[in-house]
């Protein structure tokens, strides 16, 4: 299995002093991600989890919907030059009767840690279409629930501590109970290690639930929550203008600058309580 930290040697500078030091590094490493087989897409992860995300990424395209769906999930022979296992190559067994991936899914180029969605072999490919809708989804949620969260999040995060190098996903009760956590070097490889744990746990759609995330929301983080089933995400920074359309068309609750009480609520402000006061 693939290491989550490395450790490189590094020249320390600190107010004019400077010394060499070994320094823990959040481990980046692609992997290729196969169904039946057939290669999809190759994306840059931290090592972990790589079923899940494997799982949570073919939920986020609209292959998977439920726990029955999926037939089994393995890694494949990857040599390296003792013999051993790269641990890079997982391929999913799809169950009789579901689909393949359309070929439209299918990237040009790997996909980065920073963005899911480069190389999309075509455009239309980026709106899927999601098995279950959240517009309708009952969740109300206190703002002081939502207040505590990035604190809880934040203090989860146990390879940040040593490496200050990651984003994490969070998946939270309305309550605001820690129900399920991931770290990674791409924020959408966090969501998609939650969302695929969620699914191989018989749990999606994720109804009632809330999705806090590190760093920014963006268009790609809006599509994972809403094909996962999830009616509310909250992020510590700004959300772009295109997850804010994708939100507001949706039904979805999407919360940004969540900071402390401090927060901007972007679409689905109903389901905060109490409702805020204009």
């Amino acid at each position: 299995m693939g290491r989550v930290t490395v450790r490189r040697r590094v020249l320390r500078v600190r107010e004019g002093d400077s010394s060499y030091r070994p320094d823990t590094l959040a481990a980046e490493e692609p992997m290729e991600i196969r169904v039946g087989g057939r290669p999809l897409t190759v994306t840059m992860r931290t090592p972990g989890d790589d079923f899940d995300l494997a799982v949570g990424f073919l939920v986020s395209e609209g292959v998977l919907r439920s726990a029955d769906e999926l037939a089994g999930i393995r890694y494949c022979a990857g040599a390296t030059a003792d013999g051993g296992n790269t641990y890079n190559v997982v391929d999913v067994a799809l169950a009789p009767g579901v689909a393949a991936p359309d070929a439209s899914l299918e990237r040009n180029f790997y996909t980065t840690s920073s963005c899911g969605l480069c190389g999309k072999a075509s455009l239309d490919a980026v709106r899927t279409t999601a098995a279950w809708t959240v517009d309708e989804d009952p969740l109300r949620i206190g703002t002081d629930v939502l207040a505590a969260l990035p604190d809880r999040l934040r203090a989860a995060q146990r390879v940040f501590d040593s490496t200050g190098g990651l984003h994490a996903a969070g998946l939270f009760s309305a309550e605001g109970e820690l129900l399920c956590l991931r770290e990674d070097v791409g924020r959408h490889n966090a969501v998609d290690k939650v969302v695929g744990h969620a699914l191989r746990e018989g749990l999606v759609p994720l109804r009632g639930s809330v999705l806090m995330v590190s760093g920014r929301a963006s268009f790609e983080l809006v599509q994972k929550a809403v094909m996962a089933g999830i009616p509310l995400l909250a992020a510590v920074s700004a959300p772009s203008s295109l997850a804010v359309d994708l939100a507001a068309e949706s039904g979805l609750t999407l919360v940004g600058f969540l900071r402390g009480a401090s927060m901007n609520v972007y679409t689905g402000v109903e389901r905060l309580d109490p409702l805020p006061v204009a």
